[in-house]
């Protein structure tokens, strides 16, 4: 029941992010949905990967380059799907950023919900 209702906000998120910033446009709900599990697909599989092969640019980079590669995840999503856009590298990186912050209030929220019962 906690996947599919952070299935659901993560999608909410989305569409927060779409209309918070221009850069980043998303079609509908459904469209919303598909890219939150495409998005949270991309974070579980590619994502360590990743983060294992570009360890020493991150160390470099004091964890810095870890906004590129979440910035990547975002924009390779948009690249795949028709009902989410994102308009270059820097709209990426905020609406990246901008959902990061988003599902972090969700994490929590839903964290204090599920421990309270």
């Amino acid at each position: 029941m906690k996947l599919l209702i952070k299935w659901l906000l993560s999608a909410a998120a989305l569409l927060a992010v779409a209309h918070l910033y221009s850069g980043v446009v998303v079609q509908s709900f459904s469209s919303a949905l598909v890219a939150a599990l495409v998005i949270g697909l991309f974070n579980a599989v590619l994502r360590p990967v990743l983060i294992v092969l570009t360890l020493p640019v991150t160390v470099l980079t004091l964890g810095l380059f870890l906004f590129v590669i979440n910035a990547l995840m975002f924009y390779w999503a948009a690249a795949l799907l028709d009902g989410f856009q994102v308009q270059g590298f820097t709209a990426a990186l905020i609406g990246s950023l901008l959902y990061t912050l988003i599902g972090l209030v969700i994490n929590s929220a839903l964290e204090s919900l599920f421990f309270k019962q």
